[in-house]
């Protein structure tokens, strides 16, 4: 009778992690197309030389690459980077606004990428939950990462395309801890 119980438990867990984790992961995808679609009406509504915007390097944009050897190291990594972007996903809103038109589909884009992030971040820290019930998710120690100081137009342009460029990049690193997650993590429990 107890073996049975704890099967049906693993199974209920196993479903759990494999519904959050699939919803997590759709949402990710999303974000990801969109970051792409937004990348491109970015540089379109930049004006000239607006390929060679993203190719500057700009040391406050946070890194996109996952850290942790386990998995609630990565879980947490992963929130942690989603919540070191949406201040500077804000600051590049705000940078807009000024540049553009307010009917235009680059904030539009901003603010949906924007809402999806937070999304996904709630997301990520509700999969960790279930896997680590009893372990809540520290913030980093050294708290939010630096915006830029103020800037000309040419510095929010550039500034601008290297978050959207490096979010892209950190939504592929993303997407791809969670399928392994998928694979490893769910199956198992």
């Amino acid at each position: 009778m107890a073996v049975d119980s704890t099967r049906i438990v693993a199974a209920s867990r196993n479903q759990q992690c494999g519904n959050s984790l699939q919803q997590t992961l759709k949402l990710t995808r999303l974000i990801q197309k969109e970051s792409v679609d937004l990348i491109k009406t970015y540089k379109a509504s930049q004006g000239e030389m607006s390929e060679l915007l993203c190719k500057v390097s700009v040391p406050i944009v946070p890194d996109p690459k996952i850290s942790g050897m386990d998995t609630s190291e990565k879980i947490v990594s992963i929130y942690t980077h989603l919540q070191a972007f949406l201040p500077h996903l804000k600051r590049v809103y705000e940078q807009q606004t000024d540049l553009q038109l307010p009917t235009s589909p680059v904030l539009d884009g901003l603010t949906r990428v924007s809402a999806h992030s937070r999304n996904l971040a709630a997301l990520i820290n509700i999969f960790y939950q279930s896997l680590f019930p009893n372990v809540p998710i520290q913030e980093p120690a050294g708290g939010p990462t630096a915006l830029p100081p103020p800037q000309n137009v040419f510095q929010q342009k550039v500034y601008g395309c290297v978050v959207l460029k490096t979010y892209k990049e950190l939504l592929a690193n993303v997407s791809k801890e969670l399928r392994t997650l998928k694979n490893n993590k769910c199956k198992r429990i």
